[in-house]
This record gives structure tokens, C-alpha cells and sequence, in this order.
């Protein structure tokens, strides 16, 4: 499994979604002080639980 890591933003499309205000509040104290968007965070947490996806799909197959 691949480790989350603070990602640095990059060019990307808009999507608006809705986040309980809890986890807007973690997240948002998980990248202060750091070079992170709150939307770069987000997708990049979305891409390993893809992958975590991807993994789980590939192991249940052997």
C-alpha cells in the first residue's frame, strides 16, 4: 500500500462536492503551514484509495 503524502497542487479541472465540517476542519489543519491546497490534498487521497482499490481487486483475483 502506498503511503499518502502532501502533494503540491497541479492544473486540474473544477468539481464541486460537500464535506462534513469535520473533515474540512482535519484536513485543513493536517496541510497549514504547507504548500497544499485543500483540493490538491483531496485528490491526491482519492488516488490511493484508488489504488488501495486497484490492490484489493488484483489480490482477491489470485
Amino acid at each position: 500500500m502506498r503511503k499518502f503524502k502532501i502533494p503540491v497542487p497541479t492544473h486540474a479541472t473544477n468539481k464541486c462536492i460537500r464535506f462534513p465540517d469535520d473533515v474540512i476542519e482535519e484536513v485543513e489543519n493536517s496541510i497549514r503551514g504547507l504548500d497544499c491546497t485543500f483540493s490538491a490534498f483531496v485528490v491526491e487521497a482519492v488516488r490511493v484509495a484508488l489504488e488501495n482499490l486497484r490492490e484489493d481487486e488484483a489480490e482477491e483475483k489470485n
